[in-house]
């Protein structure tokens, strides 16, 4: 137990580390993909969410672009990383608008959706070359959903984290 302390904290020193380089990583991959560059107030932000703390912020200050920030250093750890939502339009939205940060940097990203009645629709990675005849699916290749849970970064809601975690 103890050494399972040290080494989490040890990761976790790491990652405190290269958190400066990392950010600049991420900053540098929005300009260049998706024509955002990071505040530096959401810098502040994702620094905020790195240290475990809440950080609220308001409509239109950018929560989704903030995120892109811890959850690309977390990732960094290999452990994976989550990202939740409150439903399923947000947790797919976000990964299809910040997907390709992740691509840039070398991560691969999935979202989690609610089962409902469509068992082939409910998990998805993030393939910028994936076609789809369907705009609300634009770059979403259907995965398996253990295959969404391995992906470095997982998008998801609370209800199907919370569920699948009850169901494994």
């Amino acid at each position: 137990e103890q050494a399972v302390k040290d080494l989490k904290a040890a990761e976790r020193e790491v990652l405190d580390a290269i958190l400066p380089r990392a950010f600049a990583a991420v900053r540098e991959a929005a300009r260049r993909t998706i024509g955002l560059r990071h505040y530096d107030v959401q810098m502040i932000g994702g620094i905020v969410l790195h240290q475990g703390k809440i950080a609220e912020m308001r409509t239109g200050e950018g929560k989704t672009l903030v995120a892109t920030l811890p959850l690309y250093l977390n990732a960094l750890a290999g452990h994976g990383a989550h990202l939740v939502t409150p439903n399923d339009y947000l947790s797919k939205f976000g990964l299809q608008q910040m997907g390709p940060i992740y691509h840039f940097l070398g991560l691969e990203s999935a979202v989690i959706q609610s089962r409902g009645g469509n068992e082939t629709m409910h998990s998805f990675r993030f393939n910028p070359n994936w076609p789809s005849d369907d705009a609300r699916f634009q770059n979403l290749e259907p995965i398996d959903r253990r295959d969404a849970y391995r992906a470095d970064i997982t998008y998801g809601t609370n209800n199907e984290f919370g569920f699948d975690y009850l169901r494994d």
